[in-house]
């Protein structure tokens, strides 16, 4: 069967779009787990979601909706920044964060990377399904007005709903166009993997192919490889019929995957680390648990 036609009613605005995608995680100690699974990001550029927002059913923007997204569920500077030390604390104090837009910028701009008032920033990311919000990682690209990359996040959650974003910068060499960093983790993402590894982040800016990739190092050791590739389709309510007949549910399917590929590495007996065992080594994060700040309820 093929997809159903765009809807020709209007043309959709010039950046924003859908990626169907492929996840591959490959685990190389200290047991192999190789699997892969097809999904759909959206791909919302920050200034079109007014337009967006007028023309699409499916996607609401800030309603209840079947798909929906919500713009203050991102990258929350505001809040406190939970184990970190004064001198590594970006300083947001005075800064206008009232936007998504606003708190991209503050980021960047945190790091020597603004992309400017006029600027565009590319948010990839999973819709929020009947209500229920799961972004393993959330990924934005910065450009200037004219064009040029600037620099890209990471914004990584947890099961724990914890969020730490990573900066990704141009890379200093090699082909244009790719954001490449190598830095400490100091997060707990997964329970068979400890907080003192690195992840390589090497991303390459969106266009017709979406290209992502993040491995994890210990001790200069590659253990851990994810990719994360698509193709471009149009942001249109045909194509978002058609992507939720092919992935019913699909942020619900992700956290499913998760859950059923843990119990699989517990069957492999893969060594596992409790996240209270490892506060001192969680830093630079937003919501923490409980677990690691007992004066915080519970999420």
């Amino acid at each position: 069967m093929n997809a159903p036609a765009a809807s020709s009613l209007a043309a959709p605005p010039a950046h924003s779009c859908l990626y169907e995608c492929t996840v591959l995680h490959e685990r190389f100690a200290p047991q192999r787990h190789r699997f892969s699974y097809r999904l759909f990001y959206l791909a919302l550029d920050l200034d079109e979601i007014p337009a967006l927002a007028g023309r699409l059913r499916l996607l609401r923007f800030g309603r209840p909706s079947l798909l929906r997204f919500d713009e203050p569920g991102h990258l929350p500077l505001a809040a406190p920044l939970h184990n970190t030390t004064p001198a590594s604390a970006p300083a947001f104090a005075g800064a206008d964060l009232a936007t998504l837009k606003a708190r991209v910028r503050a980021f960047c701009a945190a790091r020597g990377a603004d992309p400017g008032p006029g600027g565009r920033v590319l948010l990839i990311t999973l819709p929020r399904v009947l209500g229920y919000r799961f972004n393993p990682v959330s990924f934005y690209f910065c450009t200037e007005a004219s064009g040029t990359p600037v620099g890209a996040i990471a914004e990584v959650t947890n099961t724990f709903h914890e969020v730490k974003p990573y900066f990704i910068p141009v890379a200093a060499a090699g082909p244009a166009g790719v954001f490449r960093v190598r830095v400490p983790k100091h997060f707990y993402v997964s329970p068979f993997s400890p907080l003192d590894l690195e992840f390589d982040f090497t991303f390459h800016t969106p266009g017709d192919r979406l290209a992502v990739r993040i491995d994890d190092f210990a001790k200069g050791k590659r253990v851990l490889h994810t990719t994360l590739s698509g193709r471009r389709a149009p942001l249109t309510d045909a194509r978002l019929a058609w992507f939720l007949l092919k992935y019913p549910l699909v942020t619900l399917a992700v956290i499913a995957r998760i859950h059923w590929h843990a119990l699989r590495l517990c069957l492999k007996r893969v060594p596992w680390f409790a996240k209270s065992a490892g506060a001192a080594a969680q830093r630079d994060l937003y919501h923490p648990h409980s677990s690691i700040a007992p004066s915080r309820s519970p999420s």
